[in-house]
């Protein structure tokens, strides 16, 4: 094997020093969440029924993504279309899912931030809304991807934009099942 093929991606290089990162970062604040938990004041959380939808959701866009990706190593550029819109439209759903289960709080009485507020949801608030937040950037990854397949007058079968997307998005997906279990786990 030449050396050419050993070497990586410059651009998947930088998203696993990413994905480095962002992990470290997860790592703390749910750190930071279990040592606050032991706090008098800390109160258990009831997760919203939306976030296992919310869940379902991402997992069957990282099974789109996948599929997408598939489509586009075989050309036809139809289907990669079609799954990749699906899969952004499902990314799309776990927001709105997560906004929703959030909402759902403030219909119960439950502050999230400021006077009244718990450290308990405001924890729950400040990791899952980062998590949003990356999932947004991948969303808008993936949206930018498929506005560029659905403009192509020539047949363009790169499929390093979408492999980075796609581990990416499993990324996003993996950790936000970590997170699901540690919030329903760490009450």
């Amino acid at each position: 094997m030449n050396d050419q093929k050993r070497k990586i991606h410059p651009h998947k290089f930088t998203l696993w020093v990413a994905i480095g990162s962002i992990l470290m970062m997860f790592a703390g604040l749910t750190s930071a969440y279990i040592v606050k938990r032991s706090q008098v004041s800390w109160l258990m959380i009831e997760i919203p029924i939306l976030f296992w939808y919310s869940t379902a959701a991402i997992l069957v866009s990282s099974l789109t993504v996948q599929l997408s990706l598939k489509a586009l190593k075989a050309r036809e550029m139809m289907s990669y279309r079609r799954w990749l819109m699906i899969t952004a439209v499902l990314g799309v759903l776990f927001l709105v899912l997560q906004i929703a289960g959030f909402k759902q709080f403030g219909a119960n009485d439950i502050r999230l931030v400021g006077a009244g507020s718990n450290a308990s949801y405001s924890f729950l608030l400040a990791i899952s809304g980062l998590h949003g937040l990356h999932v947004l950037g991948g969303v808008i990854a993936l949206v930018v991807i498929a506005i560029q397949a659905l403009r192509e007058t020539t047949r363009n079968y790169n499929t390093i934009p979408l492999e980075v997307a796609a581990t990416y998005w499993h990324f996003v997906d993996v950790l936000w099942i970590y997170l699901f279990i540690f919030f329903n786990w760490m009450k």
